[in-house]
């Protein structure tokens, strides 16, 4: 099999229809095995308000009780996932919407925190990749809903950049893996307010130094420890840029995005 492409969306893109509908259009269009995994959007706080249900987030972590883990199942595996699978149905892309949860192929256990009571927020132990090769083996693409299990029937909240790197991880085992990590910016910033100062290159042994130079920092730090904690387990490749530019990357043109690797 080719390489497998792993594109991770976040909320910028699930809150802009239009966003999303171009975004989708694009992925469609990308020929071979690929694997869609979609963060929430403010879908499910705006759910929970309109139930009464205020939502509680520490350090932008969401406080998930057992009412807001139903809200965030419903919104999450069911309301965004389905929509994106209808459209890329509609866009010519066979895809299908899971959860960790479906063929038991993403288990986790629930966070556990002395300073603070996460609720049902999960930490992933572990990800099968033999059901996903086995839909792309058929040219299914999966598309995956930021919830996991814990094997005894529990649900659980997941970061959907821990899903969509774990996942990128292991895929990564028996294939060749690039992992687009989209987000709202063009890819890493040497200046955060020029839009036009991509860092092109980053090799694993760059990151402390750009850590040290402030070039990476903020929010843009635990994206980055994401991306070298794939990097460290396997995967080839992992390109941090915008949505909307991941169709002008994969024909090869270099000015978009920053490409991290070993």
């Amino acid at each position: 099999m080719e390489t497998i492409l792993v594109l991770k969306i976040g909320g910028n893109i699930i809150d802009d229809p239009a966003a999303l509908s171009a975004f989708l259009s694009d992925f469609a269009k990308i020929s071979g095995p690929k694997v869609l995994i979609h963060g929430g959007g403010k879908l499910a706080t705006q759910l929970s308000r309109q139930l009464g249900i205020e939502p509680q987030m520490v350090d932008g972590r969401r406080i998930t009780d057992e009412a807001t883990l139903d809200i965030v199942t419903m919104v999450y595996g069911g309301l965004i996932n389905k929509k994106i699978v209808a459209q890329l149905q509609a866009k010519g892309c066979n895809a299908i919407g899971l959860t960790g949860a479906d063929a038991g192929f993403i288990q986790a256990h629930q966070r556990r925190n002395a300073a603070i009571d996460y609720g049902f927020v999960g930490d992933i132990d572990q990800v099968d990749a033999t059901f996903l090769l086995q839909l792309l083996e058929q040219g299914i693409t999966p598309v995956l809903a930021p919830l996991t299990h814990n094997g005894a029937g529990q649900l659980l909240n997941t970061n959907a950049d821990s899903v969509a790197s774990q996942t990128a991880v292991a895929l990564a085992r028996s294939r060749k893996v690039t992992f687009f990590y989209c987000f709202e910016k063009k890819g890493l910033l040497q200046d955060v307010n020029d839009d036009h100062s991509c860092v092109a290159q980053v090799k694993l042994a760059d990151i402390e130094r750009l850590k040290a130079d402030g070039i990476v920092s903020g929010g843009m730090l635990p994206k980055v420890d994401n991306i070298a904690g794939a990097l460290q387990q396997g995967v080839e490749k992992v390109i941090l840029c915008h949505a909307q530019d991941v169709l002008s990357i994969i024909g090869g043109n270099s000015n978009f995005g920053t490409r991290f690797s070993v």
